[in-house]
């Protein structure tokens, strides 16, 4: 299993409905893609919710790290590049996922937590374990994934709901455009 992100920085003056049209014609294509759980189309709006500018990403949790590859290497990858241009590719590796209750996503967080070189990434998978657990049960979870990012040693914290951007939720709030969710069922759920 592995999760990735790529962003897209749009200028302020961006007409964001192309981003919404774009989102909900290709996002349908990614709901069959094999060995893909999820596939989240989000966008973080400026001077709404906390964003100091517009950003547009794509959001990926693989079961398939193959599957991962040949979509880098095809064609889907290709029209990103035509797009907006080759972005640089967050990739992190998954210490947790979990499906919750919830169906259809509206909103999309992501935390980034440091931890120290003395950290004890046994014990900090274990309490992010639990922790996910817990997010699992809330009504409003679609998905939630904590990664570490081995390049900074950094958590990744990643949560999908279906409600409404709360503001005091932790993290980088976004909202969600399109959820493809191809393999999301296939999930461990809240034990």
């Amino acid at each position: 299993m592995l999760s990735k992100q790529y962003s897209h920085r749009l200028p302020i003056d961006y007409d964001l409905d192309i981003i919404r049209r774009r989102a909900a014609t290709r996002g349908k294509l990614w709901d069959d893609t094999k060995g893909l759980v999820f596939k989240a189309f989000v966008l973080r709006e400026a001077n709404k919710n906390g964003a100091a500018g517009n950003l547009y990403a794509s959001v990926y949790l693989w079961n398939d790290a193959a599957e991962a590859a040949d979509f880098i290497s095809g064609d889907r990858f290709q029209n990103v590049i035509r797009s907006f241009g080759r972005p640089s590719v967050e990739l992190w590796l998954p210490l947790d996922a979990r499906s919750g209750p919830a169906q259809q996503a509206k909103s999309f967080y992501r935390e980034n937590i440091p931890f120290k070189d003395s950290a004890n990434v046994a014990t900090l998978r274990a309490e992010e374990c639990e922790r996910n657990r817990q997010l699992a049960h809330l009504p409003d979870t679609v998905a939630v994934v904590t990664a570490v990012d081995l390049s900074t040693w950094h958590l990744v914290r990643l949560h999908l709901s279906s409600q409404e951007i709360d503001t005091t939720h932790p993290g980088d709030a976004y909202e969600v455009l399109y959820l493809a969710r191809p393999e999301l069922s296939g999930l461990d759920a809240a034990d």
